[in-house]
């Protein structure tokens, strides 16, 4: 039976009707999200070793976030919680599908061992931003690495992106297109394919192709990059020894910084493009990072890194640019999170209106425009078997349960860099966010689920 006019219910039950207004008034809408970059990496967050001008543009002519955040500390459930908008809790999804993940499937109600690796995917009952977006009339693209799903039913091409070019999985030797077992990862739509050249380069040459091939109408466009993630080979190196599990985490400086600058030479095609077609002030540009940084990179001022929920771990990089909408040259101290972006979007798109599920994110604009910051609570989750860390932060308080040895409490306007312990000055706070932590999990835990990935 062909799923189409089921998926076609689904929309026409989630999305209220799109405001009848000229398509050319209604934004592009353009995401690239880097993979394990640190907080301090791109120059406008202060780096003096790696040269990023073209990111550091979209700064300039647009707005900085100081205080944005990850979904999750790792790839996956910060990619289900943008794609959805919301906490990807609801749907099981609370770390990352590769060799370490711990994972189920609900079976006559039991949790049930999924034993294939590249079993799960983000399960297709769930809305995408990218069905809403084409429902609205956008063309749709992505291009990088994908990461919720290795089968064919969970291919973006299936959930609503019209085009797309990438690696499925979680990470992949950048030259030869394979996971380090072999498992070969790249896809052209739903088509296994085999490409020469690095894969950065790749993503971003059809990026800017998919702009030139859609200027004339709406679109939307998500280069979800593998850089900087591991393993680490640099541009130009294309005899790099073949990754394997033993030296897929073997780098240096030198390598992410060279990564991460031909991360900044796509953005800066995918800008020129912009311009060159005239395009670009009504195309909202966002560009931020899925969790905090790893082994080579910088998340100074900010303690730890990747898979925890230091602020090292899920405090990110986060500019936006939409000359026609936003403010030049602001830095705000506005809390956002991944998530917002789907809401921020389908606001730009006139396709915000959401019934069935609601979404957890918000649309940023309004908030960043305005005069003052509006206080946010978030609430993050990781509960492995061999890692349990609970966070909360409400304002300049962050409350952090780090393993169940102790009670945390920081005031993070006076210390970023989370060292001086207050929960015993403000038991009040403490006791306040513990509780409000408490009952957040409650109401993720309870949120029907086919899947559950931790």
């Amino acid at each position: 039976m062909n799923c189409l006019p089921v998926r076609l219910l689904a929309l026409m039950l989630c999305l209220i009707a799109v405001p009848l207004r000229a398509a050319e008034t209604r934004p592009n809408i353009v995401f690239i999200l880097v993979d394990d970059m640190g907080y301090a990496d791109i120059g406008c967050m202060g780096a003096t070793d790696i040269r990023t001008p073209n990111i550091d543009r979209i700064a300039a002519e647009g707005v900085k976030f100081t205080d944005f955040y990850a979904n999750a500390p790792v790839c996956t459930p910060t990619r289900a919680g943008f794609i959805t908008g919301r906490w990807q809790q609801r749907i099981g999804l609370e770390f990352a599908f590769g060799y370490q993940v711990e994972q189920f499937r609900r079976v006559n109600g039991a949790w049930v061992p999924e034993p294939d690796i590249h079993g799960l995917g983000l399960p297709v009952s769930e809305i995408t931003i990218a069905d809403r977006l084409k429902a609205a009339g956008y063309a749709t693209g992505a291009f990088g690495k994908w990461h919720l799903g290795y089968k064919d039913e969970y291919n973006p091409t299936r959930r609503g992106f019209d085009e797309y070019f990438g690696e499925l999985l979680g990470h992949a030797d950048f030259y030869r297109h394979i996971y380090f077992d072999g498992t070969p990862a790249l896809r052209d739509g739903i088509k296994p394919v085999k490409r020469d050249g690095y894969f950065t380069d790749l993503v971003n040459e059809r990026a800017a192709k998919f702009i030139r091939d859609h200027a004339k109408r709406p679109f939307f466009l998500y280069v979800p990059h593998l850089a900087v993630h591991a393993p680490f080979q640099p541009p130009g190196a294309p005899q790099s020894p073949v990754v394997t599990r033993e030296n897929m985490l073997t780098g240096s400086r030198a390598i992410y910084q060279a990564m991460l600058e031909r991360v900044d030479a796509g953005v800066g095609m995918i800008l020129r493009e912009l311009d060159r077609l005239g395009i670009a002030d009504n195309t909202l540009v966002v560009f931020s990072s899925d969790n905090g940084g790893e082994r080579w990179a910088s998340n100074a001022p900010l303690f730890h890194h990747k898979a925890t929920l230091w602020e090292g771990g899920i405090r990110v990089p986060c500019l936006m640019r939409w000359p026609a909408k936003l403010p030049k040259g602001r830095t705000t101290a506005q809390m956002g999170i991944t998530m917002d972006l789907h809401a921020t979007f389908l606001a730009a798109a006139g396709a915000a209106q959401i019934t069935g599920k609601p979404l957890d994110g918000v649309d940023l604009v309004p908030l960043i425009t305005g005069a003052h910051p509006l206080e946010r609570t978030f609430y993050w989750r990781m509960d492995r078997s061999n890692r349990k860390q609970r966070a909360i932060r409400q304002g300049k308080w962050k409350y952090l349960n780090d393993g169940n040895t102790m009670d945390l409490l920081f005031d993070l306007s006076a210390d970023i860099g989370e060292r001086v312990n207050l929960g015993y000055r403000h038991p009040t706070v403490l006791t306040r966010l513990r509780q409000a932590l408490k009952e957040w999990e409650a109401e993720m835990d309870a949120s029907p689920k086919e899947i559950l990935v931790r």
